[in-house]
């Protein structure tokens, strides 16, 4: 099944030039892509070649100055706000580079807000969120505050809220970047693991070390396909 259909995806920001003008920023142009059910996709390019701009685009939290965009098959544009915050919600898990915990709540109260958000009852939503946290094992921290936490603890936290509400599609923003290498690398096996269970996961990264760990791997350049590669990175 195909989780993403994009076809000739474009996003332009309207900028402001000198002497009054204005110059359109072009962040995607007549992008497409398709990521079936289960794949591990990571966006490579440099910065300012539009990798944010699709994952937001993906997100559904930026819409598209054009073109289309099928969610599992069902077409995003045209959706009101609050259709929208509902996909996000219930189909979609984004890991954040700083995690976007909330400070004052406790590490299962983090993992369990999607789940209120949705309206899944009390006892269903500790039951959920003690069997992530015991899988990123991380259970015997439940009643802790993210402060308390390791940088690498608070990122696996925030895959484990992540995946609350059994999600099509998992997407990351630099899940490592806040990270020191060896704490990146045990988050990265994270992901390899629920990608190993059949999670459909796309990653945006600046490290080729990170990108090889994907099957595939989709570069773009100056808001355009530049390659798409099923070979894994020597």
């Amino acid at each position: 099944m195909r989780i993403i259909e994009t076809r000739g995806l474009s996003k332009v920001y309207a900028g402001t030039g000198g002497m009054g003008g204005t110059n359109a920023v072009h962040a995607l142009s007549d992008f497409d892509l398709d990521v079936e059910r289960g794949e591990m996709v990571a966006l490579i390019g440099p910065s300012g070649s539009g990798k944010s701009t699709l994952l937001a685009i993906l997100d559904c939290l930026e819409i598209p100055s054009a073109g289309t965009y099928a969610l599992a098959g069902q077409p995003v544009q045209g959706l009101s706000g609050a259709e929208l915050a509902a996909i996000r919600n219930q189909r979609i898990g984004f890991v954040f580079q700083q995690y976007n915990l909330l400070p004052k709540a406790t590490v299962q109260r983090n993992v369990e807000l999607p789940m209120l958000y949705a309206g899944v009852p009390r006892a269903e939503r500790r039951r959920r969120a003690g069997e992530l946290l015991e899988r990123i094992g991380l259970l015997d921290k439940a009643q802790t505050l993210p402060g308390a936490l390791s940088g690498g603890q608070r990122q696996r936290v925030a895959i484990a809220r992540a995946l609350a509400n059994r999600p099509a599609l998992l997407l990351a923003d630099e899940p490592t970047g806040a990270l020191d290498s060896k704490t990146g690398q045990e988050v990265l096996a994270l992901f390899g693991e629920l990608h190993g269970e059949g999670n459909t996961v796309v990653l945006v990264t600046h490290d080729p070390s990170i990108a090889a760990l994907a099957e595939r791997r989709v570069e773009l350049s100056d808001g355009r396909l530049y390659r798409d590669s099923l070979e894994r990175a020597a």
